[in-house]
């Protein structure tokens, strides 16, 4: 793919996990704290992603953690980029399931267990990756 291609690519998925964030937001302001931390983790996940795209790069899986650490075998500069922002993909990372599903979580549910903290946390570890992101884009 052409670099311009590329970067429309990278800037596609990159609007995508803006929106995601704007959306764990809101839900987030009416008190829907598991949904705000599965959209925070959807953000960071697509935001990470948008840089594997910009590389020219397939991405694969849904653990911001690992989009970071196997970004050392595609472009070792990027990687130093990200590599600060591995604790903010694994505080993503543990939302990726137990946020979304009622067995994620022995006996209770999503809604029961996450608290605004949580939700805080989650959107402010996104909005870290995204502005990363935006800055190098």
């Amino acid at each position: 793919m052409s670099l311009e291609k590329n970067r429309q690519q990278a800037q596609r998925w990159l609007r995508t996990a803006e929106g995601d964030l704007s959306a764990a937001v809101i839900l987030f302001e009416h008190g829907k704290y598991a949904h705000a931390c599965f959209q925070s983790q959807q953000a960071g996940e697509k935001a990470m992603k948008a840089i594997w795209f910009f590389l020219d790069a397939d991405p694969w899986g849904h653990s911001i953690k690992k989009l970071i650490q196997d970004l050392e075998h595609i472009d070792i500069d990027t990687y130093k980029e990200f590599e600060p922002l591995k604790r903010n993909a694994v505080l993503l990372d543990r939302y990726y399931i137990t946020a979304r599903y009622p067995d994620g979580l022995p006996d209770l549910t999503p809604e029961e267990v996450f608290l605004e903290e949580d939700a805080q946390q989650c959107i402010d570890n996104a909005g870290i990756i995204i502005r990363t992101i935006s800055r190098l884009l």
